[in-house]
């Protein structure tokens, strides 16, 4: 098992269009706070705010990054997004290819070696 200091993680959060995740996406990228960011088109969200029942369009990105970054990652998610309240969490993959985790690690400036 890795240790916990060169863990992937990955966080997800929803937009309301590709502009507003590709945007976010490239500050992650040139803020080494992300590896790389996937971009699904064709979410569904049905949620509820303020009392409301809401059913909307929306984007999914998947990020990709390390665990002593996921806190940075989700602050500057939050900070930067365009809702009020983004739905922005990290998981922790059970297990990933040896050579994709070095290259996120070695991407982030993390040790390489699996």
């Amino acid at each position: 098992m890795v240790n916990q200091d060169r863990e992937i993680v990955l966080a997800l959060a929803t937009f309301p269009g590709e502009a507003a995740a590709a945007k976010l996406a490239r500050v992650l990228l040139d803020e080494g706070l992300v590896a790389c960011v996937n971009i699904v088109p064709g979410v569904r969200s049905l949620y509820r705010w303020e009392g409301v029942t809401h059913d909307e369009p929306e984007v999914l990105a998947l990020m990709k990054s390390c665990r002593p970054l996921a806190q940075r990652l989700v602050a500057r998610v939050v900070e930067l997004h365009p809702y009020e309240t983004p739905a922005v969490s990290v998981l922790s993959p059970q297990l990933v290819a040896e050579k994709y985790g070095a290259w996120v690690r070695e991407s982030l400036g993390m040790d390489g070696d699996a």
